[in-house]
């Protein structure tokens, strides 16, 4: 099945579209920036959670960051990796979803080639999306809980070196937060340290603290923002 061309939308619009990826059909929604927000040549693919335990591309928190995303200018590329929806596949714990989201990481490049890529996730997402990072080379890197600590091998990655921030909230009941600062703590002494964003009280999942997610992406985007002279309102 040969993937279809980027969408054109007018703002505000939203594509379902079907592509082709390693496993077979992946399906992805892309999102344009919203009415009148001045659009920027950005496109952030953000990645969902555990499939197993009902993540998908329309996962609240996955959603609330593509639309601070696009509150910003930027259009958005959301998928359900391979087992989830309707794309094609056996769930493999990230590693395999990690060629899923090169998948769609390549179709964004080749068909918006001028426009900055940024790449992020939430939970297992961030873990993908930071597995593929150094091999992909986004613009900007976002990481939301991710699940360092836990039973996925954050060690063993390439490195990264470019923009990169981190969102954790201090009461995460799944992911120890002291467990991600510890991590980053021994990626600092590598590169040059992420920016981290320490939200007080805030779960896993956000619950109540959506709105301040939405701030928060918007707040560690924005010094990389294209077309610096769009300055859409906060």
């Amino acid at each position: 099945m040969p993937s279809p061309a980027f969408p054109e939308l007018p703002p505000g619009g939203v594509a379902p579209l079907m592509l082709d990826g390693p496993a077979g059909p992946i399906e992805v929604v892309v999102d344009t920036p919203e009415p009148g927000v001045a659009a920027r040549e950005v496109v952030a693919i953000v990645c969902h959670p555990l499939s197993t335990e009902g993540g998908s591309l329309n996962n609240k928190v996955v959603t609330m960051a593509a639309r601070a995303l696009r509150e910003l200018g930027a259009t958005t590329v959301r998928f359900n990796f391979r087992s989830v929806g309707k794309s094609a596949g056996d769930f493999d714990n990230g590693i395999a979803e990690s060629e899923d989201l090169r998948a769609v990481g390549d179709w964004v490049r080749r068909e918006r080639p001028g426009h900055a890529l940024w790449l992020g996730g939430f939970s297992l997402g961030s873990f993908v999306a930071l597995r593929m990072a150094a091999a992909m080379q986004p613009d900007l890197l976002f990481s939301i809980a991710p699940p360092a600590g836990r039973a996925w091998d954050f060690d063993n990655m390439g490195l990264y070196t470019g923009p990169w921030f981190v969102i954790q909230g201090d009461a995460d009941e799944i992911v120890a937060a002291q467990d991600v600062h510890d991590w980053l703590d021994g990626l600092d002494r590598l590169r040059a340290p992420a920016t981290r964003i320490r939200m007080p009280g805030a779960s896993h999942f956000f619950h109540g603290r959506l709105m301040d997610l939405r701030q928060a992406v918007k707040d560690g985007v924005r010094a990389e923002l294209p077309n610096a002279g769009l300055d859409p309102a906060a």
